[in-house]
């Protein structure tokens, strides 16, 4: 066999199983690098919580339009260090606190909809989101005895409907 043969083998053997904070940094690193992001990757764990911060000035390419990015890397995040499958823990990434800056911005809008349910009497439907957003504003307005939650349509553009409680 070859020099050429022998190395290709030798990459194909899986690497040592990492832990899961380990595996989220490598994944963020190499996300990161190949971006070309001057930014420092933390990895934080809480109970059910495996958190990855990304931080640094340049974070807007990571985050992307809309948070399209910044969400795709956090499912692939939850299925990458999480490969057997549904865990106990959740995978969150954020970037230079992304995802409080938004969750504040769905609460607003969260309230801005059940004051227009409960003015109007009628439901009010928000715009598509996902579904850590939609969870965002389903317990921002759990607690109100004047309006209730609940999500329709199919993924990418499921939705969530504001409407005022029935009497």
């Amino acid at each position: 066999m070859s020099e050429i043969g022998r190395e290709s083998d030798e990459e194909l053997e899986p690497p040592e199983a990492l832990e899961p904070p380990e595996a989220l940094e490598e994944l963020l690193e190499e996300i990161v690098d190949g971006l070309g992001l001057d930014v420092e990757v933390e990895i934080e764990q809480a109970e059910g919580v495996l958190l990855g911060r990304v931080v640094g000035d340049d974070v807007g390419l990571f985050i992307g339009r809309h948070g399209q990015t910044i969400d795709a890397v956090q499912h692939l995040a939850q299925r990458i260090v999480f490969p057997d499958g549904p865990s106990p823990v959740r995978v969150v990434i954020d970037a230079d606190g992304y995802r409080e800056r938004r969750a504040e911005t769905l609460r607003a809008d969260a309230e801005d909809a059940a004051e227009e349910a409960v003015r109007s009497g009628r439901p009010i439907e928000l715009d598509p989101m996902p579904a850590s957003e939609r969870r965002v504003v389903h317990e921002y307005l759990r607690d109100r005895d004047d309006v209730s939650t609940h999500s329709e349509g199919e993924e990418p553009d499921r939705y969530l409907i504001v409407s005022p409680a029935d009497d």
